[in-house]
């Protein structure tokens, strides 16, 4: 009876507790749609406000269901967007509630409004590629081509190159001392057994090879390398190599590439396509890559 109760308890914690992070998320949007913004969010401010609680209670829904029916990663990633809501939202509020967002007006106005703030704005932008990759369930590419809009291909590089390294050595270190439990909970139970299954026994490898394509999920797999065989000596290395690479070439793909020609269009569509291959290339071949790459390295050892 004991066990019963103490299981009861947890649910209604857990679900109480989802409850208050959606709650909170929505008060913070619909606080933050109450100030004065732009044209269109101010003619439609009462359509925003029951579209976003018409998001939240259906996604509550769903985690309820999902916890019902004890699909684990499914409740998890929910409450974690949940979460996530809660932070963007007090964020929201604060541009809005401060008057920030109508001083920014296009990226000139944004970029005078960074110089006229100073230090802090990429104090800001660097804890926000941190955020990222520990919590924020952003891709690596939506917050650097934000970052090229702000501080230009160079500064935004070397900003998300800190905030991205220092995340991902956290999440390294919360899979390597926190451990299985820990991660389990962050990024769910069955995209852990995945991704742990898809690398087993070629950690190194197909890690390093992930982590220069954008397709693969940085995040999970910083967890997942702290569970591997792989060594911090080892992941130190390679994750600097693979950020650095990843992160300046789409920083200046970004910059000199354009979106409004036929030819920048063309160009973003032909790398969007290998890009493609390559990752279905790595998940389907990558027993195949491991072993050749591991019989190339025997021959040379052999020959010396």
């Amino acid at each position: 009876m004991k066990d019963t109760s103490k299981q009861n308890l947890k649910h209604i914690v857990n679900l109480l507790s989802s409850f208050l992070a959606a709650a909170v998320a929505f008060l913070f949007i619909a606080s933050a749609l109450r100030y004065d913004s732009y044209a269109f969010i101010n003619e439609h401010k009462i359509a925003l406000i029951w579209t976003v609680f018409a998001v939240i209670v259906a996604m509550y829904i769903a985690y309820v269901l999902f916890y019902v029916f004890e699909k684990k990663a499914a409740h998890r990633l929910i409450l974690l967007c949940f979460i996530c809501g809660d932070i963007l939202g007090a964020i929201f509020y604060a541009v809005c509630a401060t008057g920030f967002i109508l001083k920014i007006t296009s990226i000139d106005a944004l970029r005078d409004y960074i110089d006229d703030f100073g230090v802090w704005m990429p104090v800001l932008y660097i804890a926000f590629s941190f955020l990222q990759v520990v919590v924020l369930p952003v891709p690596g590419s939506v917050s650097v081509a934000a970052g090229v809009a702000l501080f230009g291909p160079l500064e935004c590089s070397i900003y998300s190159f800190i905030g991205i390294v220092l995340g991902s050595v956290l999440a390294f270190a919360i899979g390597r001392v926190v451990g299985y439990r820990a991660v389990s909970w962050i990024v769910g139970e069955e995209t852990l057994k995945k991704w742990l299954k898809k690398v087993k026994g070629k950690d190194n490898l197909i890690l390093s090879l992930m982590f220069l394509l954008p397709l693969f999920p940085d995040d999970v797999l910083c967890f997942v390398a702290g569970l591997s065989s792989m060594g911090w000596t080892f992941f130190i290395v390679m994750i600097l190599i693979t950020r650095l690479i990843s992160i300046v070439s789409t920083a200046y793909s970004f910059n000199f590439i354009p979106f409004n020609t036929w030819w920048g269009i063309l160009i973003w569509i032909l790398i969007i396509l290998i890009v493609v291959a390559a990752f279905i290339a790595i998940m389907k071949y990558a027993d195949k890559i491991n072993l050749f790459i591991k019989s190339k390295f025997k021959k040379m050892k052999r020959r010396k």
